[in-house]
């Protein structure tokens, strides 16, 4: 099951925190500081949403 799709949903953290100031993005989970800054505080939906949003972003890169 991915992780968006779990109860709770869990956090996309693997504790490579950096981030890029190229892309205002953590080099490790992808979000954006204000994202990670409410991850603590918000309920599943905003998880789902931020998940979704992790996943366009990785459609983003070229990984080649």
């Amino acid at each position: 099951m991915n992780p968006e799709e779990q109860t709770p949903v869990p956090s996309p953290c693997i504790n490579v925190c950096r981030m890029v100031p190229e892309t205002g993005l953590c080099q490790g989970c992808m979000r954006t500081i204000e994202e990670i800054i409410a991850w603590s505080k918000s309920g599943d939906d905003y998880k789902r949403a931020v998940w979704a949003e992790i996943r366009r972003r990785e459609a983003e890169i070229d990984w080649g």
